[in-house]
């Protein structure tokens, strides 16, 4: 079964080439081009990793979905992975996502970054999850 990748990004070219490029690496992916504000929201996409930009916009509405995701238990322990322009903003917060293991790619991006920044993502919840020992959220 193929990993589901949740990409939520504002730019309708850029959620074309990762559709184009994930599903090429055999992930399977669903696109949204707008922040989901709600657990409830992302659950019925049940995806195994997200792709989250931060910067909706001139809003910074996508650090709103990434704290709500952090908070929520239905969707805490899965795994982020930032792809932004926004890279002050972001180093800003970078003692957070550190410490909630989100994986940060700056764009423009190389895409062998982009897939090793995956994989971690995906190796560090394998591991907490074989280990029992989640990081808090």
């Amino acid at each position: 079964m193929a990993i589901r990748v949740l990409v939520v990004n504002d730019t309708q070219d850029l959620l074309d080439m990762f559709r184009l490029l994930l599903e090429d690496e055999g992930y399977e992916v669903c696109l949204s081009s707008f922040p989901l504000v709600k657990a409830s929201e992302v659950e019925p996409f049940h995806p195994d990793i997200i792709i989250l930009d931060l910067i909706f916009g001139d809003e910074k509405t996508g650090w709103q979905m990434l704290q709500m995701l952090k908070m929520q238990p239905s969707t805490a322990r899965i795994p982020v992975v930032v792809c932004t322009a926004a890279i002050d903003a972001t180093r800003e917060m970078e003692g957070y996502l550190v410490a909630k293991n989100i994986q940060v790619v700056y764009k423009p991006f190389d895409i062998d970054e982009l897939l090793r920044a995956l994989t971690s993502a995906l190796h560090s919840r394998t591991v907490t999850d074989v280990k029992g020992d989640y990081p808090e959220t």
